[in-house]
């Protein structure tokens, strides 16, 4: 599977920690495309974010059931994968937190208009937005430096956040540059 990138804090212009024994999370993210052919992004108000859809793995799930439910229960919307991009990774010293994600590209193919959002996306102000591809990436790359830190989140909260913004733009610019014409 393709590496689409390692972020780390050299990408902020932050001098890294030594990490030991970080905490690893696994997750599944991804681009969803409407019939209009814009994407998801989930916009946490409250925090000034622009985020793709996807979250954690849960134990014993494979990484293409957990992007589905995860777009499910974000966006209300079933999907249909049609590729995986490959795998980005976070390497977040200053929290001694990895996380890997696997990436795919997905269309919807019913839309239930119910989402089910964690009372921490609700605290959030989490909003659905559909959105032509390169308004997202504007959005998202726009917000990186205007972030505000969460209310449950503590004091990583902007950090952690910043890694999530270059991280699905880093995402979008891959598929452009990779998977259109």
């Amino acid at each position: 599977m393709d590496l689409i990138k390692t972020l780390s804090d050299f990408d902020f212009n932050i001098t890294p920690l030594p990490f030991h024994n970080p905490r690893l999370r696994y997750g599944a993210r991804g681009i969803v495309f409407n019939d209009k052919n814009e994407i998801a992004i989930l916009h946490k108000v409250n925090k000034n974010e622009f985020k793709l859809v996807g979250g954690g793995i849960e134990k014993d799930e494979e990484p293409a059931i957990a992007f589905q439910r995860e777009v499910l229960e974000e966006t209300g919307c079933v999907v249909e994968i049609d590729n995986c991009l490959g795998v980005i990774k976070e390497e977040k010293s200053h929290d001694n937190f990895i996380q890997i994600s696997t990436v795919y590209i997905a269309h919807v193919v019913k839309n239930t208009n119910k989402l089910h959002l964690t009372d921490d996306e609700i605290d959030d102000g989490a909003t659905l937005l559909w959105l032509p591809i390169n308004k997202a990436i504007e959005k998202i790359k726009n917000s990186e430096n205007h972030l505000i830190a969460s209310n449950h989140e503590g004091n990583m909260s902007v950090y952690h956040t910043r890694f999530i913004v270059r991280r699905d733009y880093t995402i979008l610019k891959y598929y452009i540059e990779n998977f259109t014409n």
